[in-house]
């Protein structure tokens, strides 16, 4: 498919994966003001009521630009659930984001073994950016005691040219992000004060450039690195 939106119209995701199983979305070409895809699972305690998860996605050889958002998008609407989702091959350019997953206090639900390999990025802004969202209910009823878990991240073959900021990987101090591990990262571009930005993760990494955060630094890594 070929996805045409006007790149300064919000709320434009091109494919939206939404408490869905069994997805395969391949060979497209997006522009979008919005993630180029997008994957949820619902809202709060409503995506916690129906606790339909996204589960079994394949995203794969897509390409495109969004200038304010991501090539992929996970969350920050995942309350039902998302996991087992495989996104390789993907080339993003002047974008803001290459892939990011977010996630809030009051969500819930769980973002859990999501693989990402082999992903070209040119000229985006953050290539790699894990966060909290922008702190949006959809009502009063939210449960501040609702936290989500987001485990098992593995990144790998990465190059990103000419990058405008370091990665972002900021976790919720109260469910903090664990297993996230990088294998293979080349970040082109960044100024040597740029470090990356980590607080509430944990993990390992392997042939990344620039060197990671420490958090990422630990010798307990389930990740094969080349000798």
């Amino acid at each position: 498919m070929t996805i045409l939106a006007p790149l300064n119209a919000p709320n434009t995701d091109g494919i939206d994966a939404d408490s869905s199983l069994n997805v395969c979305i391949e060979d497209c070409y997006i522009e979008s003001g919005d993630d180029l895809i997008s994957v949820k699972s619902g809202w709060d305690q409503y995506g916690m009521k129906m606790a339909r998860p996204s589960s079994n996605i394949i995203v794969r050889r897509v390409k495109g630009t969004t200038p304010t958002c991501s090539g992929v998008g996970i969350g920050s609407e995942m309350s039902g659930g998302v996991s087992n989702v495989l996104i390789e091959d993907l080339y993003v350019r002047d974008s803001a984001a290459g892939v990011r997953i977010k996630t809030d206090i009051g969500r819930g639900g769980y973002i859990v073994n999501i693989t990402i390999n082999n992903m070209r990025m040119e000229r985006v802004k953050v290539p790699i950016r894990f966060s909290r969202g922008a702190n949006d209910h959809p009502d009063e009823k939210w449960d501040p005691k609702a936290l989500p878990k987001v485990r098992g991240i593995f990144i790998s073959n990465v190059v990103s040219l000419e990058s405008k900021r370091p990665p972002l990987l900021v976790g919720i101090e109260e469910a903090p992000f664990e297993d996230i591990h990088m294998k293979n990262i080349s970040l082109f571009g960044l100024a040597p004060s740029m470090k990356w930005n980590c607080e509430f993760i944990s993990g390992s990494s392997c042939s990344v450039f620039p060197a990671p955060c420490s958090q990422l630094l630990k010798n307990e890594s389930t990740i094969q690195c080349p000798n």
